[in-house]
């Protein structure tokens, strides 16, 4: 009983109740936020998982300007019906060079997570296009607009180096050879030895909008056919379960 009445002084006086309250919210903190600075690694590598190619990355940005991550996350979570629909959950490796990342709850649209190489270019373009054309209840706005927005590498060099000051692995030929590796990604018949050196094979390259010049709808595909494709999931373990 006399412990009850101490603690209703607590509740009683705004005062004490904040000073108490800061002190459990600010030790929790420091009980769950001090161990990640001593562990080597609070992100499991995953084989596959690679910086995005320059003309993903410019692809990404468009992305997040013309607000994307609004409607669609990018966050499969592990309860069954989201990995029946979407695919094997998502793993934090798989965002480990996004800046900011995109995962979230909030739904207006599919969670696109998976979404790389699940439909044809064709299909984005007349998706972003005019959305309801290919799912009419759809109550996406149209960014057709992007078809018409030609975009040239200008400062591709310093966005990679950018992401390189945050962690971001991009290494001294891939930033020098930025250019260059953005206009071969959508002309699979010149040079792409370069491209796939540095970045993979499995590296989409094809003209993704399907007409001349490069615009900002090829770089929006690019990078949108290249989400959940770096992890073969059919070989992958988590290191639990080894």
């Amino acid at each position: 009983m006399a412990l009850l009445d101490k603690h209703g002084v607590i509740e009683k006086n705004a005062t004490l109740l904040l000073i108490f309250s800061f002190l459990v919210v600010t030790i929790g903190g420091i009980v769950e936020i001090a161990p990640l600075f001593y562990l080597e690694n609070t992100i499991e590598k995953v084989e596959g998982v690679r910086p995005y190619t320059p003309l993903e990355l410019t692809g990404r940005d468009i992305y997040v300007r013309e607000g994307c991550y609004v409607c669609h996350s990018q966050m499969i979570r592990p309860m069954r019906d989201e990995v029946e629909r979407y695919g094997h959950y998502s793993l934090a490796a798989e965002s480990m060079y996004d800046h900011p990342f995109q995962w979230g709850s909030k739904r207006t649209g599919p969670d696109l997570a998976r979404v790389g190489n699940r439909y044809s270019d064709a299909w984005h373009v007349d998706h972003l296009t005019n959305p309801q054309s290919v799912v009419p209840e759809s109550v996406m706005p149209k960014y057709g607009f992007l078809k018409h927005r030609m975009i040239e590498p200008t400062y591709i060099e310093d966005r990679l180096k950018t992401d390189q000051l945050v962690g971001v692995p991009y290494t001294s030929e891939m930033i020098a050879n930025a250019k260059a590796d953005f206009a071969a990604q959508v002309n699979p018949d010149g040079e792409t030895d370069g491209l796939t050196a540095r970045y993979g094979a499995k590296v989409n390259i094809r003209n993704f909008d399907g007409q001349p010049g490069i615009s900002e709808m090829d770089a929006l595909i690019a990078y949108l056919q290249v989400l959940g494709t770096m992890v073969d999931f059919s070989t992958f373990e988590p290191v639990a379960s080894r």
